[in-house]
């Protein structure tokens, strides 16, 4: 903004006492001080305001005015609450240095003042900015020269002093150099994000973590841009992007809402770059994976395997070794299509934890069908002493970042199950992997939350048959069982149940049990002979010790 416009608000009760002939300066931000010296804290065009509290006597006049007119600022607007009228010292040094100088009346406060030239030079800068992002979308869409979404956030940061950031829905930073987001912050904004996508609120969404307040951009594919809703939010709720503004935007004028639309508008072209990028991979994904299913000769897959060695591990050859990833997303109902967003949402889990950018090292290529998603994960390396994979993807450790945000994603209608193959080494290997990682997939489907996952370990114990068993078997088996005791514990506190689950964690030796309850053998004796009589089994039994720990896993 100029300076002229100051003196045609009549909200702000500006006199000019010196300078009329430099009303036509460019006024690029505002500053309230009282320091004898503020040259530290001016990068010029302000707006300078101050009380005159520095003004001790005139000769404080003449170094405080050279120093504002070296430091290049647009103007100084004098208070006369402290001194009733601005000294005429002041005015002749302003004069001197050609310096503007501006009266503020003692009925005006400083805070008027700054809100009004903030708001008129934020309109202006965004109003420069969107012209600068227009242009920066005909570079993206005709070529990769627009150098991506941190160009554009970048731009933000410089022109419109906003701090932002493109996550992930499963809250990695896909953009945003300004100040890294700690894990924990960008996990909670992506779950913030992914909460408010299953609602109608209309964004952007105003959230606070941490005492800092975000506003939140979904970004959409551009094939489902505004006015291009997706029929049912999820089929994408969990693959979409968001930007995350460090601002409160509940009281921002329509015209920065349409600039900040239109920079997610950007970014979707990123997005959609990024995923046509990926096509190579599904495709190699989807050929192995229809050879596998097919019973193909191995010699037939191992060939495949070659051409997509090359492509997951650019510079290293062929993977000797390969694991498999198994996951599925469901929704009550079950007339949502999740394939391609399941299969999206693998590609995100499986990304380097360590990598960032719209691009990171993938080295992984996912498929899907029949509601499936499934990866085929290379493994440059596996110790050869290291039969169980324990040096490739553990299931656990895949959801442990990841599994607040999609839960919030997920929320009471959905969820995901993921199961993982131990690694092989050759194409023959393959088919045994992909029925072990659907299996533990099942195995994962069976235990109760919204994202959970199991892998191949699990199947070699007697959780795998536990799942599988019907649940009204299940409740009256462990009913007949535990009931008894259950009964008994809340009639009389005996501790009854907790007694028998370190009696058999304990492998049913007296002391041991004794002393991890701090009780005396006697007491122990007492308390199992009452297990025995209100169940009328025999924990001497080695049949019935068994049964107690099944109905106890199965409760």
């Amino acid at each position: 903004m100029r300076l002229r416009a100051l003196l045609d608000s009549d909200a702000l009760g500006l006199r000019l006492l010196g300078g009329a002939e430099e009303l036509d300066r460019a006024v690029r931000g505002v500053m309230t001080t009282d320091l004898k010296d503020p040259s530290r804290y001016l990068s010029g065009g302000e707006l300078v305001l101050t009380g005159l509290a520095w003004r001790h006597d005139p000769s404080d006049t003449e170094p405080f005015v050279r120093i504002l007119a070296t430091a290049g600022v647009a103007a100084l607007a004098a208070g006369e609450a402290e001194l009733a009228a601005v000294p005429d010292d002041l005015v002749e040094a302003c004069a001197k240095h050609r310096l503007p100088l501006f009266a503020v009346n003692e009925q005006v406060a400083f805070a008027t003042i700054t809100e009004h030239v903030v708001r008129q030079v934020s309109g202006e800068r965004a109003g420069d900015l969107a012209a600068v992002v227009d242009r920066h979308r005909r570079l993206m869409t005709s070529g990769p020269t627009g150098g991506g979404p941190d160009v554009v956030l970048d731009l933000l940061g410089s022109d419109l002093d906003l701090q932002a950031w493109v996550l992930s829905p499963t809250g990695r930073t896909v953009a945003g150099r300004s100040r890294e987001l700690t894990a924990p912050v960008a996990a909670a904004l992506a779950a913030e994000h992914l909460a408010a996508a299953r609602t109608d609120r209309r964004p952007p969404h105003r959230v606070a973590v941490g005492g800092t307040t975000y506003s939140l951009f979904p970004v959409r594919s551009s094939g489902r841009g505004s006015g291009q809703a997706s029929r049912d939010v999820r089929e994408s709720v969990l693959s979409d992007w968001v930007l995350a503004v460090e601002a409160d935007a509940g009281d921002w004028p329509e015209e920065r809402l349409d600039l900040l639309q239109g920079v997610t508008q950007l970014i979707a072209v990123e997005r959609d770059r990024r995923d046509a990028a990926r096509t190579v991979r599904r495709r190699l994904a989807q050929e192995v994976l229809e050879l596998v299913q097919a019973g193909a000769a191995p010699a037939e897959i191992a060939a495949r395997l070659r051409v997509a060695a090359p492509v997951l591990l650019p510079g290293l050859g062929s993977a000797p070794h390969w694991q498999v990833v198994v996951a599925r997303v469901e929704w009550e109902g079950g007339d949502v299509d999740a394939g391609p967003v399941t299969q999206a949402l693998l590609e995100e889990i499986l990304v380097d934890p360590g990598a960032s950018g719209p691009e990171p090292s993938d080295r992984i290529a996912v498929a899907h069908a029949g509601g499936e998603a499934i990866a085929l994960v290379p493994l440059p390396s596996v110790p050869a002493d290291d039969e169980a994979g324990e040096q490739g993807l553990q299931a656990d450790a895949l959801l442990d970042t990841v599994r607040d945000p999609l839960s919030a994603g997920l929320a009471e209608d959905g969820r995901l199950t993921l199961g993982v193959s131990a690694a092989v080494h050759s194409a023959e290997g393959l088919r045994g992997a992909l029925e072990e990682a659907r299996h533990a997939r099942r195995v994962a489907a069976a235990r109760p939350g919204r994202v959970c996952a199991a892998g191949h370990q699990e199947l070699a114990s007697h959780v795998l048959l536990l799942p599988f068993v019907p649940d009204d078997v299940r409740r009256a088996f462990t009913a007949r069982l535990l009931d008894p005791l259950r009964d008994y514990d809340l009639r009389h506190r005996a501790e009854l149940i907790p007694t028998l689950e370190a009696f058999l964690d304990c492998d049913g030796s007296w002391t041991r049990c004794a002393a991890r309850l701090h009780l005396h053998v006697n007491t122990l004796r007492y308390r199992v002979g009452r297990i025995e009589q209100l169940t009328g089994r025999d924990l001497s039994r080695l049949e019935d010790k068994l049964d107690f720990f099944l109905a106890l896993r199965m409760s």
